[in-house]
């Protein structure tokens, strides 16, 4: 059975909760037929998220590692492609920490790809019947961070040997949140879990014997 560790960010921007922690959180202890969930909270802040996530790597030897982000303004479940190596925020972070232009890793790779089979958890939602696309750009904010991280810790010996595979869902507001945002888009919480659920089961295919 795969380990599957599956994060959630806390509330940030002035927001009561975040989307992405309210969902993430009732996936804690998730049993599927080839997968056992677990989950981790990631603060909303530049460095200090990285270093929670590889922690909770280090914690959970997983084989898989799902980073889910609350992107409001998007109406689709989105699943990121590339995290590129640049922290520009719009908005300070919860340590009120506002980088521009800056390297997440110097030196580093201009952007790394998600090894998570994205095209194939898009049409899975999808078939579900609920909104999702592929994603080029998850912005330059703690999400995109959180991805470059990631993809850059997968890269080690000891990850990259096993090929334990990562990558990054953004999801829209919920409808709680989208009432106080003048025609924001959201998707009810139920959905949106159904398919993180999903992207967990196309992740971990049941094995034939």
């Amino acid at each position: 059975m795969k380990r599957v560790l599956v994060t959630g960010f806390d509330p940030f921007d002035n927001e009561p909760v975040n989307a992405a922690w309210e969902v993430v959180k009732e996936l804690g202890g998730l049993t599927t037929e080839n997968a056992k969930v677990v989950v981790r909270q990631i603060p909303t802040v530049f460095g200090e998220s990285i270093s929670t996530l590889y922690t909770a790597i280090d914690e959970v030897n997983p084989d898989i590692v799902i980073c889910v982000g609350q992107a409001g303004g998007r109406s689709a479940v989105s699943v990121e492609r590339i995290g590129v190596n640049l922290s520009d925020a719009r908005i300070p972070d919860n340590r009120g920490v506002s980088p521009v232009q800056e390297p997440i890793v110097p030196g580093g790779p201009d952007g790394y790809f998600s090894t998570l089979p994205v095209r194939a958890i898009v049409e899975a939602v999808r078939e579900a019947g609920i909104p999702a696309e592929e994603s080029w750009s998850a912005g330059t904010y703690v999400c995109n961070h959180l991805l470059y991280g990631l993809m850059h810790r997968l890269q080690d010996e000891i990850w990259s040997e096993r090929g334990v595979l990562g990558g990054f869902i953004h999801i829209p507001f919920l409808p709680e949140q989208a009432v106080r945002h003048k025609n924001a888009p959201s998707l009810p919480a139920d959905l949106v879990r159904q398919a993180i659920e999903i992207a967990v089961g196309v992740a971990c295919p049941i094995e034939m014997r």
